[in-house]
């Protein structure tokens, strides 16, 4: 098990923690170099050694796959197990037989503890949980045996590498202080071999860590080098320099990664070296050259080493090595840093560039590696470069924040925030601020996209950070919040950034990660690697035939000749047709281009293609380039054995510029190989292709199974250690974070304050007099301390004014309609972002999870934060719905508030630690110095968290990079087993290293005129043996972020265009499928010299609607500039455009077939908002670079510039141009500026032909298609209104088939009008009287429906019957005129049968005595028990006093009366009314509870118990202060002294100090104030108090007399009312005693209803416990238990539920034993009885909250009356056939009594227990005609034990004595039948008589006998 727990040096607590810290650094890349005093080669190998390390790439992976693929793992991983024992484990399969030996005699006791069944799926995930640590058990460490170690070294490297990372027992293998030579030497062979994994870079680094410090190096290493001097043995000794070779290459290894760390162990054991190889050399060993030059070169480093570490300027691992320049003095492009160097931002200096060649060859490999590598660089460092030069020129410039770089854009006041896990490592949180981007529409911005290089600094970048973007959701950019991940080098320098630094930051647009790919896989690729050196660098113009052929290539080209589709096979059975097969290189064999269905080029091409190492295919617009592309992979993958000529098998790889084109490519292959495909790239939108991403592929069961143990093993070790680092980090992160959203509390501070300033804190300001018992005060001092305490609230302030906060949201808003209506266009960050995003490493946090990290951070801000600034839920505001003038002020109050504390928090300027010790007294400063002081704690604080989390992240960074690089080893198992591996350029730019060891032999490149060279280049691998370019490079070329490199240096011709240049041979494909002949003319001659039209694009119909299939509309109305995204609009041309859409829709048509081009993004959405998706839905928008490769049959495209300036942008650019001009098959239509576009030497041109052949001009000629003469001339949108239905103005006049004429203008659709509904009036004659159709012409006509009158034969009456319908199916409408039987006249109409029961109302007398209206029909089935509900009122005077509200029926005549429903009224507890009928107990209020307070307001229902506020309370005056929280009764007196202030009117204030002041004047209002009430009113000094709840007036004196007074007599709780309107008194801080004295007293009471939290609970219990109890219950009303049993297990019930249950519970029970008792009862009663027990079943189930007394009476009178008739007839039917005579007579009247319909009543219930008293003799409950004393006195005189006593047949009572088992027969001296038995077994028709003794079974019986031997068993123990 000892991979399903982390290793002990990776748990986050063990201070022995072997992570990479700040001294374990990371292995240097090379391209990170900066030192220059190195001597020359000090690096092994040199530049050019294969031996080195390569740079770690990141690759992130969705969190969601992530943990898919953990699963799998771990269920593979012990599916493995099962078969393996000991150490196997440590090995990949298949492995086994070298060290079983070894493993099996050490491990043999761990065999059956080691071995466990598969985890199931959910054991797994429990374990995982992000929260669980792992169990704390020992470790069991595997020990690495030397069996193991040998089996390593015949593995491969990365195997090797990730074998030892993950084995926890390498440490231990390395901390042995005495080790045998042969073992010493196998452990240097492995680590070295280890060491030389190109893939494996974080693998590698951990082993080296692990070496670094270990006792192997220090003290093993040492002693073995010193005894090889004294070594004897001649053999040996001939063995020393190979392992001494291993050993100076571990050294180097170690030198290189760690050179500040591991210097002083290297040096020792370097200085050791010489004198033993001197030895050896002397005693006739012979050292290679080699070894000892590489000695030179290390000893060489140690020495700069030891130098720089003098010189103290060797502090960390992050130090780098650089090589000098070179002769000329050029830096090496090897050693070149990608990321820009301060020179180059500070003194500008300008790199050395050479053009790329596009005429001739160039001198080296090297100077054309050299080339590229710069030219690229420069390419995306120049902007950033020229920009930070500009920014830093411009720093005194007052309008910096509003100005506007070419280059670069700009983010003012970034603070890196916190740390955050993600797949692919640590990234970080940043905040910058929004307030200059307010107008940035982010989902069409092209800022901050996946990617981009952002440079960060802090001052005026001396120093820098450079991050890339990592993840960029919108949500999160409105609010200035993006995550990035920083390089390496800036990795070191986070550890001391806090979240208050403030940083400005600088984004270059250019797409950073695909050149930081293509970058370093420059500097790595050595240089005789590159393949086809004579033809792409030396230009030789002789191309040979791929070497694969030179074995004799014979090609079988059935499956091209074939349709493969139609027949759905693979490929790869096409070895059984018996076809020839033909010499590839021999043209004359080759099938027809007939039968292989191509044209002349195409032929030539695939030919080419096949024959020649490097071939290029130029494809113009049309001419079928995917098409021919698609024939050469099908050819190659049907002779897959052709090529495929080793063991190891090699995929063909295929490279596509876009994903859509990868995704067209792909799904054409798939067409013929179904199989083995994989693809590689951003989002597909292909369902097919889906499949085969990359992500799919790792989570198939079968991969998983397959995938190697070691890996498997090593994914477990390195999550668990990320869980553990994640969760850790992942607290201190959210810690982080809510320090920046609002002010701590001082608690948390305490740590970082100075104890006196502490004590100063916490004690107030002493001085001030106002601050009375200060430290009673229960809020945050530090609030008080800022100035945002409660003073601050309770100061009287003026009016806030009104805030422009929605005028400058109104400014913000964007006009526009509606998304959903219009039509969907791709936002071009979208577009972007899914190039840049590999699908695999695509981030998708589930909007869940990001609920529950915003819900983590906002609890932990309730704990740690005093004040916060945003508020996430509603009721957060003090006073939200109070309406006076105080409340409000405090609610704006505490706004601006939280913006001034927004605006401190991001300040910069804090006070020194030496300001801060020189202040005494922390009340004393002011509150701007306050504000940096409390600064300075934060800071401490944040630096304190920060390093707490820090070796946390450090250890989740590392592990995610390795884990990044076990992913790729995973991805490459499933390349290597691929057929077909299809990349965009961007992923194979990313997969460069894997690639390198896929090792295609065939790589196709699509579009490759649109590649950049260098990516071409990093794409290939050495072992490539044929390259096929296919493009077009008079289309679209490489796009270059550098206009000048673009131009000047050559950067934006590709390979596949400097190829073609400098005269390699090409095959360009001469026959173009597309384009009808007028559109290809503008294409040939001026950008293609000759280009022909296959026959099939002369057949192309004319199109509709127009005079020309080709026009240009040219016109002069000016673009506008999109502000902010350097793009243009013209909305001229959009209007016009999408008119012109509109019109070719009305010509038939479809969407589908239509696509508008424009050339700019700008316009792309100003066409959308003109665009419904109603009209257009289906028309496709696009831009024509996203278009290449795309066709339709009818362009329309907008060229959008437009400018006094001429400015033309890119449609200079004839490759541009050309893309646009050839996307149309059928017609094409443009509008532009073309006099403008003239200036340019091709437009010039194309304009000249448009001009020949009449196409161009400023109108655009419309032709009726059913008015052929009529033409419409249109130059702008509105003139097409005069064509509105898309014809002509004229009126349709089209004749319809009802002979109408068409009301809609000219119309070309529906030419024959089959749709259209003519809706004028029918009037067509429907019958042979002449009556016309009322229907509109489109509706069918119906049968005639005009009423005529006619004779009904049947019966001779006259009707009025519709015309179409015969007379004979007419019912006659007269009335009927038979009597019926009753005498009644029937109430049918004549032509309907007779009712057959009458429906006259009659008075009939019911059952329940009452009379009543029924049918006359039903009279006679009330005889027969027809049930009729009685309506009569029931009237009966309930227990309230109220007359009952049902009906004789509703209330089972009298026996259940329904609830009463007279409102209740009654005043409950809370002063409200109560609002429920009248019952007995009303229900807790269940109004909104109207208790409030200055700082909220209760929210509960209110008879709900109030949660007491627990804020300072706010009553102070100058004089007093209470310092109780505010529900406590206050501490303080109310104050007297007369309120200083001036009213409004200017007379002075009438109330008192403190109190609000009343709204009335002395003098003003003198009538009103003085007037008399409680008698002291008219005093000249009086004052007075305005009650806050109504707004009254009153004498301050007498108001609190009447306030505090508690009378004797005075019974009710309930809040004192104000004396004149009688509201409650709740809001009045100065009788806040008293209100909250009554409050506490309401709340105990409102308890007492309730019930106490445990007497409920005991309650419930013991309910549970009774329900459980009743079995009969449970039996026989099993959905009744089930209700109970659910009430019972509800939360929060209440002392009056659990009295409901109790009393449902003892209802159910007793009808439960009714119903149990039915069973004695005779078959023909119980009908009758079980009918009276289901109407109190169905009166019992009806909802209510608790039974009224009432209720509880009226069941309790029918539940006995039911007992009692059950009784009775049980005792009927004990004593059948001697119920007679007068005792017959006494049943009778006793059932009468039981059996009415009405109430069974006290008189009622007495009477029947006198006569059943009188009847027990007669009837005894036994049956056996014999009273109870006489059965007692029977059973105790025969002396039998129970079990005795049986019946014959008929009930007739015998005895069996002895044993009690029947042993003879006999007959029953009573009836004759026979009795008794034989063998001990009764005969069947007797049975026991349990009446007579109660046994429950005979005393002979296997029961009793059961019973007894288990009694007999007991009595022995």
């Amino acid at each position: 098990m000892e991979d399903r727990r982390p290793c002990p040096e990776a748990r986050p607590r063990n201070p022995h923690t072997n992570h990479r810290g700040p001294l374990d650094g990371e292995l240097p890349p090379r391209a990170r170099n900066q030192a220059n005093n190195l001597p020359a080669n000090a690096l092994r190998g040199g530049a050019n050694q294969p031996g080195r390390h390569p740079r770690a790439n990141n690759h992130p992976v969705p969190y969601q796959q992530r943990e898919e693929r953990f699963r799998a793992i771990g269920r593979n991983l012990h599916q493995g197990r099962r078969n393996r024992e000991g150490h196997t484990n440590d090995e990949p399969r298949g492995q086994r037989h070298g060290q079983e030996n070894d493993t099996r005699q050490r491990n043999g006791t761990q065999e059956g503890r080691n071995r466990r069944p598969p985890w199931s799926d959910e054991n797994f995930q429990q374990w995982r949980t992000p929260h669980q640590k792992p169990a704390e058990q020992p470790q069991q460490v595997k020990k690495l045996g030397y069996k193991f170690l040998e089996s390593l070294l015949q593995k491969d490297p990365s195997e090797v590498v990730i074998t030892l990372a993950t084995s926890s027992g390498l440490k231990e293998l390395l901390s042995q202080s005495v080790m045998k030579s042969n073992f010493l030497e196998l452990i240097c062979r492995v680590l070295r071999k280890a060491c030389s994994s190109k893939m494996d870079r974080q693998s590698v680094l951990h082993v080296l860590g692990i070496l670094k410090n270990s006792k192997f190096l220090k003290v093993c290493l040492p002693s073995y080098v010193v005894g090889m001097t004294t070594e004897p043995t001649p053999d040996i000794r001939n063995q020393y320099p190979e392992h001494i070779s291993n050993i100076i290459s571990l050294l180097q290894d170690l030198v290189s990664v760690f050179p500040a760390s591991s210097v002083q162990e290297t040096s020792m054991l370097i200085s050791l070296l010489p004198a033993s190889l001197n030895a050896l050399r002397a005693s006739g060993v012979n050292i290679e050259e080699e070894t000892e030059k590489n000695l030179e070169k290390v000893q060489t480093i140690i020495e700069h080493l030891q130098e720089k570490r003098r010189e103290g300027t060797l502090r960390v691992d992050t130090y780098t090595l650089v090589q000098p320049k070179s002769e000329d003095h050029v830096e090496s492009y090897r050693t070149m840093p990608i990321y820009p160097t301060y020179n180059e931002v500070h003194l500008d200096e300008r790199p050395f560039l050479r053009p790329n060649i596009i005429s001739g060859k160039y001198d080296s490999t090297a100077v054309y590696l050299d080339t590229h590598f710069r030219l690229l660089r420069e390419d995306f460092v120049r902007p950033l470069r020229e920009g930070i030069l500009e920014l830093l020129q411009s720093f005194e410039d007052q309008g910096l924040r509003k100005r506007k770089f070419d280059d670069i854009r700009i983010y003012f006041d970034t603070r890196i925030i916190t740390p955050v896990c993600s797949s692919s490592g640590i990234v970080y949180k940043v905040q910058f601020d929004t307030k200059p981007l307010k107008f940035v529409r982010w989902q069409n911005s092209k800022r901050l996209l996946y990617g981009s290089l952002v440079c960060m600094s802090k001052d005026n970048f001396e120093t820098f950070l450079f991050a890339t973007v990592s993840n960029r959701e919108q949500e999160d950019l409105c609010r200035g919040i993006v995550q990035l991940c920083f390089n390496e080098q800036s990795q070191h320098l986070l550890a001391e950034v806090q979240p208050s630094d403030s940083f400005l930051m600088v984004e270059t647009t250019a797409y950073f990660e695909a050149y930081r790919h293509v970058l370093e896989g420059l500097q790595e690729i050595q240089e005789e690697d590159i393949p086809f050196q004579r033809n792409i660098v030396e230009c030789d113009s002789y191309v040979k035939e791929p070497r694969y052929l030179l074995m004799g290539g014979r090609y079988d080209f059935t499956p091209l000749i074939k349709n493969p589709s139609a027949t759905g096979e693979s490929l790869r059975n096409t070895e059984d047709l018996k076809h020839l097969r033909v010499n590839v290189l021999d043209p004359s064999q080759w099938p027809s281009k007939e039968a292989l269905k191509l044209d002349d080029s195409q032929m030539e091409a695939l030919q080419f293609a096949l024959t020649r190492e490097l071939a290029i295919i130029q494809g113009p617009p049309g001419t079928g380039k995917t098409y021919v592309g698609l024939k050469i992979v099908q050819a190659l993958l049907t002779n897959e054995p052709v090529w495929q000529i080793s063991i190891q098998r090699f995929p063909i790889l295929v490279v596509c510029y876009t994903n859509h084109a990868l995704d067209q490519f792909l799904e054409g292959i798939y067409k013929c190989q179904k199989t083995s495909i994989v693809r590689v790239g951003g989002r597909s939108n292909s369902e097919i292709l889906k499949q085969f991403t990359l992500r799919e592929l790792r989570n198939k069961r079968e991969f998983r199974r397959n995938l190697p143990m070691h890996l498997r093993r090593a994914y477990m070790s390195i999550v668990t250690q990320m869980k553990e680092s994640e969760q850790e980090l992942h607290e201190g992160a959210q810690t982080l974070e809510c320090t920046t959203r609002g002010v701590l509390r001082e608690q948390h501070l305490e740590k970082y304050i100075s104890p006196q300033h502490w004590k100063s804190l916490m004690n107030g300001p002493i001085q001030d007099s106002e601050w009375v018992c200060f430290q009673g005060w229960k809020h945050s001092m530090m609030l008080e301390w800022l100035g945002l305490g409660i003073s601050s609230f309770t100061q009287s302030v003026a009016p806030a004014g009104p805030e422009n906060t929605a005028q400058a949201e109104r400014e913000e808003e964007e006009e526009g309609e509606e998304e959903g209506s219009l039509i969907e266009i791709a936002e071009e960050a979208d577009l972007i972002q899914a190039d840049r995003v590999i699908e695999e490493e695509e981030v998708v946090r589930p909007r869940r999870r990001k609920k529950e990290e915003n819900g983590a951070v906002q609890q932990l801000s309730k704990i740690l934060l005093a004040m916060r600034i945003e508020n996430y839920g509603p009721g957060t505001a003090a006073g939200q719905e109070q309406p006076l003038e105080e409340w409000e002020t405090q609610r704006s109050q505490k706004k601006k508030m939280k913006k001034k504390v927004k605006v401190e928090l991001r300040k910069l300027n804090t006070m020194t630690e030496a300001e801060a010790n020189e202040i005494q007294d922390v009340w004393q400063l002011d509150l701007n110095s306050r504000w940096q002081l409390y600064r300075l704690w934060l800071q401490m604080y944040q630096a304190d968290t920060r390093r707490k989390i820090l070796s946390y992240e450090r250890q989740y960074r590392t592990s995610a990079e390795r884990l990044a690089e076990l992913r790729l080893q995973e991805d490459l198992y499933i390349l290597k087993d691929a057929q077909v591996v299809g990349m965009t350029t961007t992923g194979a730019a990313k997969y460069r290293q894997i690639l390198q060891k896929v090792e295609p032999r065939i790589v196709i490149v699509e579009e490759a005129a649109e590649v950049l060279e260098a990516h071409t280049i990093a794409t290939l691998s050495k072992a490539c043996q044929h390259l096929i370019l296919i493009g077009d490079h008079q289309q679209l070329r490489p796009s270059a972020n550098v206009y000048d490199l673009a131009k000047n240096f050559n950067l934006e011709v590709s390979l596949f265009e400097r190829l073609v240049k400098v005269n390699i041979p090409f095959v360009r494909l001469n026959y173009q499928h597309r384009m009808r002949p007028e559109i290809a003319r503008l294409l040939t001659p001026h950008i293609y010299q000759d280009l022909e039209n296959h026959p099939s694009v002369l057949k192309y119909e004319k199109i509709k609607g127009v005079s020309s299939n080709l026009f240009f509309v040219e016109h002069n109305f000016p673009e506008q500039e999109i502000q902010e995204g350097k793009s243009h609009q013209n909305q001229h041309e959009a209007r016009f455009v999408v008119e012109l859409c509109k019109y070719f829709l009305c010509q038939e048509y479809l969407p589908s077939q239509i696509t508008i081009l424009t050339t700019y993004t700008g316009q792309l959405f100003c066409l959308r908002k003109l665009m419904p998706a109603k009209t257009f839905a289906g028309v496709k928008v696009h831009v024509v670079d996203k278009y290449q490769g795309e066709e339709n049959d009818i362009i329309l495209l907008s060229l959008v510039r437009s400018n006094q300036e001429g400015k033309v942008g890119f449609l200079q650019t004839s490759n541009r141009i050309c893309v646009a001009l050839s996307r149309a098959k059928k017609g094409m239509y443009c509008i532009g500026n073309l006099q403008m576009l003239a200036k340019v030497p091709l437009w010039s041109k194309i304009m000249h032909t448009l001009r020949e052949n009449n196409q161009i001009g400023h109108t655009l000629r419309l032709c009726c298609q059913n008015h052929p003469d009529t033409h419409t001339l249109v130059s702008k949108a509105s003139d097409f209104q005069k064509v509105p239905e898309g014809g002509c103005s004229l009126p349709c006049e089209f004749r319809l088939g009802c002979g109408h004429v068409c009301t809609r203008a000219c119309h070309p659709y529906d030419s024959s009008h089959k749709e259209f509904q003519c809706v004028k009036p029918c009037q067509k004659v429907i019958c042979q009287d002449g009556h016309r159709c009322p229907l509109v012409c489109f509706q069918e006509c119906q049968p005639c429906q005009v009423k005529v009158p006619k004779i009904i034969l049947r019966c001779g009456h006259k009707q009025m019957v519709p015309c179409s319908m015969p007379e004979s199916d007419f019912c006659c409408q007269e009335p009927c005129p038979k009597v019926l039987k009753c005498g009644h006249r029937c109430s049918h109409p004549c032509g309907e049968d007779c009712v057959r029961v009458c429906s006259e109302m009659v008075t009939a007398k019911l059952k329940c005595g009452h009379s009543q209206q029924v049918k006359c029909g039903n009279v006679e089935d009330l005889k027969y028990d027809f049930p009729v509900k009685c309506t009569t009122k029931c009237g009966t005077i309930l227990d309230c006093r109220h007359p009952c509200p049902g009906s004789c029926h509703s209330c089972f005549e009298g026996r259940f009366h329904e609830r009463c429903q007279q409102p209740c009224k009654r005043l409950l507890i809370c002063s409200h009314e109560c609002q429920e009928p009248c019952i007995s107990e009303c229900p807790p209020c269940q109004r909104t509870c109207q208790n409030r307070c200055v700082h909220s307001q209760c929210k509960k229902k209110c008879g709900e118990l109030c949660s007491p506020c627990v804020e300072p309370c706010v009553w102070r005056c100058q004089h007093y202060q209470c310092t109780k929280l505010c529900s406590e009764p206050c501490d303080r007196p109310p104050c007297y002294v007369p309120c200083t202030k001036q009213l409004a009117c200017g007379h002075p204030c009438i109330g008192l100090c403190g109190e609000p002041c009343p709204k009335k004047c002395r003098v003003c209002d003198q009538e009103e104030v003085t007037q008399i009430f409680f008698g002291y009113e008219d005093e000249p000094d009086a004052r007075f108090v305005q009650l806050e709840d109504c707004s009254h007036i009153f004498e301050v004196q007498a108001l609190d007399h009447y306030m505090n007074e508690q009378k004797d007599d005075e019974v009710a709780i309930r809040l004192k009312v104000c004396p004149i309107c009688q509201v409650p008194i709740r809001k009045n801080l100065r009788y806040g005693t008293s209100i909250k004295q009554r409050l506490e007293e309401i709340e105990i009471v409102k308890e007492k209803i309730q019930g106490s939290a445990r007497e409920i609970a005991t309650s419930q219990d013991r309910l549970k416990a009774l329900l459980e109890r009743k079995s009969l219950l449970h039996q026989l009303l099993p959905e009744d238990f089930l209700m109970l049993e659910e009430k019972l297990a509800q939360k929060n019930l209440t002392v009056r539920d659990l009295g409901l249950v109790e009393n449902y519970i003892s209802f159910y029970d007793h009808l439960a034993g009714l119903q149990d008792s039915l069973k004695k009862v005779h078959v023909s009663e119980q009908d009758k009885v079980r009918t009276r027990i289901d109407q109190v079943h169905e009166w019992l189930a009806k909802k209510r909250l608790s039974f009224t007394s009432q209720e509880l009476d009226d069941l309790q009178s029918e539940i006995q009356r039911l007992t009692y008739l059950v009784n009775l007839l049980t005792r009927c039917k004990m004593a059948e056939g001697r119920v007679r005579g007068s005792i017959a007579e006494q049943v009778y009247s006793v059932r009468e009594l039981l059996e009415r319909r009405s109430k069974f009543t006290q008189e009622d219930k007495q009477l029947v227990q006198k006569k059943m008293e009188a009847l027990k003799a007669a009837l005894p409950c036994s049956g056996l005609g014999i009273s109870e004393e006489e059965r007692v006195q029977i059973v105790s005189a025969m002396g039998y034990p129970r079990g005795h006593w049986f019946k014959c047949p008929n009930g007739h009572i015998y005895v069996i004595g002895d044993c009690g088992g029947a042993m003879q027969r006999g007959t029953c001296p009573e009836c004759k039948e026979v009795i008794g038995g034989v063998n001990h077994t009764l005969e069947r028709s007797n049975q026991l008589a349990s009446e007579m003794d109660g046994a429950q079974h005979a005393a002979w019986s296997d029961v009793a006998n059961n019973l007894m031997n288990f009694e007999e068993i007991q009595r022995m123990l």
